[in-house]
């Protein structure tokens, strides 16, 4: 072969010409590797976040209505005793089944405020929730960021265009909720979890961040359990995962948590035992309502993902396997909700943007009707989101508006008695000045004793005869009362035999329900 190569050289130059090197493509079109992320373009990234956060911003001022009582007695209403030393604690932090950790962010919050002598009343209400907008912007962000690293930017895009316009996500997530924390949390964890493909995976982040949403609300756990499982069935290396991860992370925040509530308890508490036992054994969830088994079935994930359900439902035939995770635990979510006997929108509220990452793949697949989808999608999801945000159930906000006007009066000092159901309005973190306010309590029996009833239950009862046995001498009277209009015609003659005077109507709902009304009242006593 030598000789043969030998005698076709021609000239000192070999008859065969070297190999040609073809240039490699660099362009984006025929990259097959493209993980391209627009935040690693610097001024991309600063627009998509400076527009993510201004966007939670004016959802956060466009949100003026109520959702549940715990938006205030688990956060806003703790913070504002913790700083300002008045206030009122429901029984779940009397039992110790509540930690500090979230509202101790709100009163660091109140603290700074305080302190540079700027607690007015109108920043203790916002300022805590633009802080949570804030938030909210970022698990916005940290979701496109993980879709984009994923998949192409179409799917990303439209992944981001969901999480945006979704109505129940607009209701929430600037709001003062622990199952928004869960949800916020749960959204940054999944950035660094470790998904096949995912470039940003970080064992250490993800399971701190779960750690996290964990202590402030140990409900996150069954969102996260086949997460957790899926992840430590597929790695390699387990011991690592668990003594170099899981268990140090683990024990530093259950330690740190548990902390700082002996500290503000004053003794030693574990809330996260508490937590178990009170919902165990002793089932007090159901004190506060029951639903049937089927309820999130037939119900509340419709209701909750709203306009998005049905691309929900064409992107779950349409995403790739690595998904598949994700899909289990919506599923295994909802599922073990709908044993418990408690049930409430909120409470499946984390897996909403999961949700989204298929609602995502759907819209990118739809071509020629994408965007006549998209602007429909849109367009349902506005309706029910500036209503709610704006319109229903927004009495209870603006009467203490009302009633803050009665700070001013020191002679004589003002007592306000609501004659509402249980935890109807906030409280001092509203009104921030010790005036004297009650309203009627409803703390579940967690003696056995079967005949118990609280007090709630006995004034609305019998109204009439409850507040004679309750004010026998003109003098214990309060000086203002605050029930809703329902409530008015029981009443009346009482309001008229001690003088009181009808001082507020403040519109609440349209869609009245039991001891709900349409129209809150304040009356006030004429001496």
């Amino acid at each position: 072969m030598e000789r043969i190569r030998a005698r076709l050289r021609l000239g000192g130059k070999s008859a065969f010409p070297e190999p040609v090197k073809l240039r490699k493509r660099k362009s984006k079109l025929y990259s097959k590797d493209d993980t391209t992320c627009p935040f690693e373009n610097g001024i991309l990234g600063i627009n998509i976040t400076l527009f993510t956060v201004a966007f939670r911003l004016v959802n956060c001022f466009l949100v003026q209505t109520s959702f549940v009582p715990d938006e205030y007695w688990q956060s806003l209403e703790v913070s504002h005793l913790m700083v300002f030393k008045y206030g009122y604690l429901t029984w779940e932090w009397t039992e110790g089944i509540r930690g500090y950790t979230y509202p101790l962010l709100f009163a660091t919050i109140y603290k700074i405020l305080h302190f540079l002598n700027y607690d007015m009343v109108q920043l203790l209400v916002w300022l805590p929730r633009v802080v949570q907008a804030c938030l909210a912007a970022l698990a916005d962000i940290k979701l496109l960021s993980l879709i984009q690293r994923l998949e192409s930017p179409d799917v990303a895009k439209w992944t981001y265009f969901c999480q945006l316009c979704s109505w129940f996500t607009w209701y929430c997530c600037t709001r003062t909720l622990t199952n928004t924390m869960e949800t916020v949390l749960t959204t940054m964890a999944l950035h660094y979890y470790p998904l096949p493909g995912s470039r940003t995976r970080n064992s250490s982040k993800y399971l701190t961040l779960v750690a996290l949403a964990i202590l402030i609300r140990p409900t996150a756990l069954i969102v996260w359990l086949p997460l957790l499982g899926w992840h430590f069935w597929q790695e390699g290396d387990k011991l690592k995962l668990l003594s170099h991860h899981a268990l140090p992370i683990g024990a530093l925040t259950l330690g740190t948590s548990t902390l700082l509530d002996c500290i503000f308890y004053g003794k030693w508490t574990l809330v996260q035992l508490n937590f178990l036992k009170f919902n165990v054994l002793h089932n007090v969830a159901e004190f506060y309502g029951t639903h049937p088994w089927h309820w999130y079935l037939t119900q509340g994930f419709a209701v909750v993902l709203g306009p998005h359900l049905a691309f929900f439902l064409h992107g779950s035939t349409l995403t790739p396997k690595r998904y598949r995770i994700l899909l289990v635990t919506i599923i295994w979510t909802v599922v073990v909700y709908s044993l418990l006997a408690h049930k409430e929108f909120r409470f499946i509220y984390p897996v909403l943007p999961l949700c989204m990452v298929f609602c995502g793949f759907s819209l990118a697949s739809l071509k020629a009707w994408r965007r006549p989808a998209a602007c429909a999608l849109l367009v349902l999801n506005l309706i029910p989101a500036l209503y709610t945000g704006l319109v229903h159930q927004r009495g209870t906000l603006d009467v203490m508006s009302h009633l803050r006007q009665l700070c001013d009066i020191s002679d004589p000092q003002p007592e306000v008695l609501f004659l509402m159901p249980c935890h109807s309005t906030p409280f001092y973190s509203h009104i921030h000045c010790p005036i004297q306010m009650r309203f009627l309590q409803c703390p579940p029996d967690l003696t056995g004793n079967k005949s118990y009833v609280d007090e709630a239950e006995l004034f609305f009862t019998d109204p009439q005869g409850w507040l004679q046995g309750a004010f026998p001498k003109p003098t214990s009277l309060p000086s203002h009362l605050v029930f809703f209009d329902v409530l008015e015609k029981e009443i009346f003659k009482f309001l008229e035999l001690n003088r009181y005077a009808k001082t507020a109507d403040v519109f609440h709902t349209h869609i009245p329900e039991g001891r709900v009304g349409r129209r809150i009242f304040v009356y006030e006593r004429r001496v």
